[in-house]
């Protein structure tokens, strides 16, 4: 394990202490102090372009490369005027005393080719500056011209996962409800973009709302509330074709809240029927359904384990919006929240280890994280509407929506990771709500 890579892992492991990554005439080392994480410095060149047609998209790529490192606020960019190493071939040997000069402490190389066909290669390489070591060479990956967002991406997250240890998240997709129109009047309609922003596609029409889009495990599909027919009821939309089918109830029963199983062949899901508002299990293949719980009291927002074991769900059988964690057979389950204000919307981490939700107290709507026991709360966020939190693929951050106050006061969407550092505004191209963060893509 090289220096880099263990300097880096000790501060995620920290789940939440303050820490600072230094290197001062030596090797890097982990200090715990009562600032904040000193994000690691690194140097990216411009990839080198190969043939004529590679040029822009060479630059595009080195781009988003680095905001995709410097977005973590792991990672600083050492400005490309500040390099003393001018980097013209992809062999090229390592000037390390140039870049130790500067203080980089990462370096990422690379070429990018654009053949005849659009076919598009990307090389590149990454080094241990104060190791003088490389993290990964000969490392390349292959698209389309057209694709080259995906290829930055992939570069990214190879990058990311080598010096960290943690799992990629770059190249994934968000869906969530697109809004227009003013505040009493919003249109709202399913929206898919990069987990950046970019590449917005609409996915439905602004004839009817719709609410709390979920992705299927393998991306294709999405699961959701729809409006469409003036009841709200649980929707199936396939991504390639965007056909849609009602699933999971009739039409004099509210369906709502709906979340994949993790093997995708099921989906939990809330009904209202004769009265009572309980947790289902749909059978995607055949729609049969099975009752999960029958407490007079609403039970929503369910959300499976990683290994399908489990459910975590919102229940006010106490009197207040609690979380309850269930077999996912059904059953009572067990209250897990026991700490002052309203707790909603609880979302099982893909690691299995956290339990992110939407907490309301004092005034003030939060998003926290949780052991799946309950226990080591943190409240990440805090401000006048905060709610519905859903995981990146790595299990690191965490998206959700806020609004302002004010009649003028629109949804927009955010992440913050699991320290409550680094707080983000995702670049939506109108007012954003009820994201759903999907897998990485193939």
């Amino acid at each position: 394990m090289t220096r880099l890579f263990l300097t880096i892992a000790l501060v995620f492991a920290t789940l939440g202490l303050p820490v600072q990554v230094s290197a001062q005439d030596g090797p890097l080392r982990i200090t715990i102090t009562d600032g904040v994480i000193e994000p690691l410095p690194f140097a990216v060149p411009t990839f080198v372009a190969r043939n004529a047609a590679a040029s822009d998209i060479a630059q595009d790529i080195t781009r988003v490369i680095a905001a995709d490192l410097t977005n973590t606020g792991l990672f600083r960019e050492i400005p490309q005027d500040a390099h003393i190493s001018r980097v013209s071939s992809f062999d090229a040997s390592v000037q390390w005393s140039d870049w130790k000069a500067i203080n980089a402490q990462a370096l990422i190389t690379g070429s990018v080719l654009v053949e005849g066909d659009g076919r598009l290669v990307v090389q590149f390489r990454l080094f241990d500056i104060f190791s003088q070591a490389p993290l990964g060479e000969g490392l390349q990956f292959v698209g389309t011209a057209d694709g080259w967002r995906r290829m930055a991406h992939k570069v990214a997250d190879a990058a990311y996962s080598r010096i960290t240890g943690e799992g990629p998240y770059f190249d994934s997709r968000v869906v969530f409800v697109a809004e227009t129109g003013p505040k009493d009047a919003r249109q709202k309609r399913l929206a898919v973009m990069d987990y950046d922003g970019a590449n917005v596609q609409y996915l439905t029409s602004s004839d009817s709302i719709v609410l709390a889009p979920r992705f299927s495990p393998n991306g294709n599909q999405i699961i959701y509330t729809s409006y469409e027919t003036g009841f709200p009821r649980v929707t199936l939309l396939d991504v390639a074709t965007l056909s849609r089918r009602s699933i999971g109830g009739t039409n004099t029963n509210m369906s709502f809240a709906p979340r994949f199983s993790p093997d995708g062949q099921r989906a939990v899901f809330s009904a209202e029927v004769a009265g009572n508002t309980d947790l289902y299990l749909l059978d995607i293949a055949s729609g049969g359904t099975t009752r999960l719980t029958t407490a007079p009291s609403i039970e929503t927002a369910p959300s499976f384990s990683p290994d399908g074991s489990r459910i975590v769900f919102e229940s006010d059988r106490s009197g207040a919006p609690q979380i309850y964690v269930m077999s996912a057979s059904g059953g009572d389950g067990s209250r897990i929240s026991f700490g002052d204000g309203r707790y909603g919307t609880p979302v099982w981490s893909p690691r299995g280890d956290l339990i992110a939700f939407t907490k309301q107290n004092a005034g003030r709507f939060h998003i926290g994280v949780m052991r799946t026991d309950g226990s080591e709360e943190r409240l990440l966020t805090g401000a006048f509407l905060d709610e519905g939190p859903t995981w990146a693929p790595n299990g690191r951050v965490v998206m959700f929506t806020r609004e302002t106050a004010g009649a003028q006061g629109a949804p927009a969407l955010y992440s913050v990771d699991i320290t409550g550092r680094n707080l983000q505004r995702a670049a939506t191209p109108a007012a954003a709500s009820d994201p759903s963060w999907g897998p990485l893509l193939n």
